[in-house]
Parts: C-alpha cells; structure tokens; sequence
C-alpha cells in the first residue's frame, strides 16, 4: 500500500506528466505505479506501457536517489539501464533473480562512494535481440553464437528505432518530468549480454547525449564480433566519455575473452587511458547471470556515478 510520502510524489509526478504531454507531440505517459514488495529498496515508480512512435510500448521503472523527496532543488545524474526489468524487483526478474540496483545504489550511496543518481530502467520486449543488436555494423543475417539460437534477420533489427526512442521520446520525458542533470557529463548508458552491445552503441551513436557507457558481460560475439569494427570506426572522444567493460569466465561469458581484447586494443588505439577513462574487469568463474552480475554491479556504478 502507497504510503503519504508516495501518495505526495505520484501527485506532483501527475502533474509533470500533463506538463509534459503538452510540449511534446506523443501520446501522454500513464501516471507511475509504486513498486514495493521483497526484495524492492526505496522509491520505485513504473510507468505501463510507455508508449513510442519508434518501437513497441514497454514498461519503464524509475529508481529515486534517497535525497529526491527532501530536497526540491537538487539535480541528479541519470543512469538509463536496459533489461529494466531485471534491475530492481525480484518478481519481475529473470529467475527471480534481481540485479539488486535499488540496494546497491541506496548502499554506495550511503558510503558516499557515488554521486546520488536517478536510474531508469527500460524493460526489454520479445524483440530484444532485434533491438540490442548493433544496427549500423550489420551487414547481412546474424549469427548469434549462442547454444539454440536462430539467425537474427538483418531486415528485423531495429536498433536505431530502440535509440531514437531512448533520446528523442524516453530521455525529454524524464529530464521534464524529474529534477535531472541533464546533459552529456551526467547521463549514461548501462546493460548487459546484448545490452552490453546497445550501451556502447547508443554512446557512439549519440555522443552528445552519453558520457558513459557499462557493458557488462558484452555479447561481442554476435556477428562473430561484426561490432567491433563499428566500435573502431565510431568511438567517441576520449577527453569526454568512458567505459566499463567486463566479463567472466563460465558458460557463455566463456568465450568473450578474445573479442574483448580486441575491444581494449581498439580503445587503446583510441587514445582510451586504462584506469582513467576506461576499465576491463575479467572475473574469474563469473558465469552469464542476473546473478553473477548482482554480485559485482556496484563496481560499473562506482566507475560510472563515483565522485
């Protein structure tokens, strides 16, 4: 049940999405729902069926830093995250198993170990792949290198559509709706597996829009790595974006060392400094999992939100 702290902030938030629907030329947003239950840590509000001119409707969350509901005259950084549903509520997640954002966000916070952040997660639909793959660096049918998977039609990716979305309908909502700080320093960009992929491609498709990108677990073999080479011809300037790329060694993620590298080579090339602007983490045993990503995703969000 909403308590009057929420109540409070899902009526001013009401009156943002109206203000916001009259400067824009999309559908209006439906107010946000409360997320609570097990496992669900401090404001989360979702929005059903966030509608797009671009792409399918999904459902959008939106994490709140703990400061947001006391202070009404600060900003804050936004985190946009793929897989938005894995990222918060155990319920809605893939084998229940969260990424526990909310917690490890509200515990560094604590530590003041990162900047308080706004964190949108955007769910994905049954087009995922269709979305996350990279579409500039496609040049025919995909093959996944994945155990069971079919070819990914080259005419069914949408991935331009998914980033058009992202920056032109999802991104001015929330900058209107929230008190953000919205501009390329404070604004980032963070999934997994072939979310990894769409994070880094969103950075170099909008550079202006993203100063940083986490690419956990990147699914680099995709293509047979085809999107490294748009990752060589498009990488962004290294004086104002940075990344974080990691992987593990256990079932798919074992693959992924020697595209990675082959990524650190192209960063270094690029005038990426490692430890400053850049960072590639092997973890050892990690397997492909919400919950292998779980137990290290306070390190990308240090790197990305910290001081």
């Amino acid at each position: 049940m909403p308590t009057a702290a929420h109540t409070v902030l899902l009526f001013l938030l009401a009156v943002s999405t109206v203000a916001a629907a009259d400067t824009a030329t999309r559908a209006p947003a439906p107010a946000p729902i409360p997320v609570t239950g097990p496992g669900v840590t401090g404001t989360v509000l979702r929005y059903p069926a966030f509608h797009s001119s671009h792409v399918a409707a999904r459902n959008v969350d939106v994490w709140l830093p703990p400061s947001y509901g006391k202070d009404p005259t600060k900003r804050y950084p936004v985190l946009y995250m793929h897989d938005g549903q894995n990222l918060f509520d155990p319920a809605t997640s893939y084998g229940n198993v969260d990424w526990a954002v909310d917690e490890a966000m509200t515990s560094l916070v604590e530590k003041g170990a990162v900047r308080e952040a706004i964190v949108v997660g955007i769910w994905n639909t049954p087009k995922r792949r269709e979305e996350y793959m990279p579409q500039r660096a496609v040049q025919g049918n995909v093959h996944m290198n994945v155990p069971g998977a079919e070819d990914l039609d080259a005419t069914d990716i949408v991935s331009d559509r998914y980033l058009e979305f992202l920056v032109k309908e999802l991104k001015p909502f929330i900058d209107t709706t929230y008190r953000t700080l919205p501009g390329r320093a404070d604004t980032f960009v963070m999934g997994s597996s072939m979310g990894g992929l769409i994070s880094q491609y969103a950075m170099s498709q909008y550079p202006d829009v993203f100063g940083g990108a986490g690419c956990v677990s990147t699914h680099w073999p995709a293509g047979n790595g085809i999107a490294l080479d748009d990752f060589a011809a498009h990488l962004p300037d290294p004086a104002t974006h940075k990344y974080w790329f990691d992987y593990g060694t256990a079932t798919l993620d074992a693959s992924y060392e020697p595209y990675q590298q082959r990524a650190d080579a192209i960063l270094r090339k690029g005038g990426y400094v490692e430890g400053q602007n850049w960072i590639t983490r092997k973890f050892e045993g990690a397997e492909h999992s919400e919950k292998a990503w779980r137990l290290r995703v306070d390190q990308p969000l240090v790197f990305l939100l910290g001081h």
